[in-house]
């Protein structure tokens, strides 16, 4: 079945994680570009990847085609050796690989571009979003994915491209309960994406779960006010984010390589994952800082409710079972419900601030700071951003 047959079945449709985040980290994207060439360059490592996500429970492979427009793929540098079509094309085929492996279905996704940033026009923004469309219908994905936008109108039109093919459309926007980046409601934004045409409807990154869940909330009131009809998705970070403000964990000093102590255990995702369902949203997955282990609670808190474990629980425990086999009696005693979902992690960290002071610069699409070039950032560029942020 295809995913609006899933959810009109009233189905969990689980969604795989933040690829270009697990990649880095494990040395295949470079962080600042964040871009997807690992596709072409280390198929191996994605294809890996795509299957410990489907092993942990889920049934949508997203294409690893973040930021894979070509805008994105020439900016400030960034040299590549193969096209975006050839990124796309080969994001694609691993996709389906892997999908075909299990019941899954393969989602081609498109994010936000510089070119909005830099006040581009809708032809041009468009045409961008085109370019990359046309493989994902050259390769017969299952459906589309409009992800990753920061302001409402990029993603309408980003929505309304998509709607061309046919397939079925799902726009998640990075935004949390204050809005997007010029403060448009989460319920605002919701009824113009499902009017332009998309049938599911959230949000991803930039947030923890519950906040994302939160904003989700908004949305889905806000369409069911309108007298419309949508499914709802999440794809939150895996950070603990109490402590940002409207750009999200962007803003944080920690973003992106000391994040770790942020990181949500397994048994913050149970919770996330009953939160969701709770709150009517179906299709559940998740975003930067997810890693399979992850996916994996989110589909064991949700087995009752789908009816099955996914295969990586045949080497988990439920709730820390598996620790009865320990060697210590005080770590046998950990197998238990109680004690994980009770427990508060400390960071090890004596001199660790409980919160960030995010740096909130209050720039967005229109400003000169925003604007994008395909030359490198220049040293007089730089050292104008390191004056500013001495004086924030």
């Amino acid at each position: 079945m295809g995913i609006l047959e899933r959810l009109n079945a009233g189905e969990v449709v689980i969604g795989d994680g933040g690829f270009v985040f697990a990649l880095e980290k494990r040395g295949y994207v470079k962080a600042g570009p964040w871009t997807p060439e690992a596709a072409s360059e280390h198929p191996e490592a994605v294809r890996q990847l795509h299957r410990e996500f489907l092993r942990a429970g889920a049934n949508v492979m997203q294409t690893f085609t973040f930021y894979a427009s070509d805008d994105k793929l020439e900016n400030r540098g960034n040299k590549l050796t193969f096209t975006g079509a050839q990124i796309n094309e080969a994001a694609c085929d691993l996709a389906r690989e892997v999908a075909n492996e299990g019941d899954a279905l393969v989602a081609g996704g498109v994010c936000q571009t510089p070119s909005y940033l830099s006040c581009k026009s809708e032809k041009e923004v468009k045409a961008i979003l085109k370019k990359q469309l046309d493989v994902f219908m050259k390769k017969n994905v299952d459906f589309l994915i409009a992800e990753y936008f920061e302001h409402v109108e990029e993603a309408v039109w980003a929505v309304e491209v998509l709607k061309e093919t046919g397939k079925p459309v799902a726009a998640s926007m990075c935004i949390g309960p204050e809005g997007d980046m010029h403060g448009v409601s989460p319920a605002e934004c919701a009824v113009r994406l499902v009017k332009a045409g998309a049938q599911i409807v959230g949000v991803n990154c930039h947030f923890d779960p519950l906040t994302c869940v939160q904003a989700v909330k908004m949305m889905k009131e806000g369409v069911e006010k309108a007298g419309l009809k949508a499914h709802y998705m999440v794809q939150p970070l895996a950070y603990h984010t109490p402590d940002c403000s409207c750009q999200g964990f962007i803003d944080l000093p920690e973003f992106p390589f000391g994040l770790e102590p942020r990181i949500l255990s397994r048994w913050d995702m149970h919770k996330y994952a009953r939160e969701a369902y709770n709150a009517g949203i179906r299709f559940i997955g998740g975003c930067c800082g997810f890693e399979p282990y992850h996916i994996r609670a989110v589909a064991e808190e949700l087995a009752p409710d789908r009816g099955f474990l996914p295969a990586a629980s045949e080497k988990h425990g439920n709730w820390g079972a598996g620790l009865e086999m320990h060697t210590k009696p005080w770590v046998r005693a950990r197998a238990r419900r109680d004690y994980w979902e009770n427990l508060k992690p400390a960071s090890g960290r004596p001199l660790c601030p409980s919160m960030s002071a995010p740096d909130s610069w209050g720039v967005t699409k229109g400003h000169k700071d925003l604007m994008q070039q395909k030359e490198a950032t220049s040293q007089g560029q730089l050292k104008t951003l390191f004056d500013r942020s001495k004086s924030n």
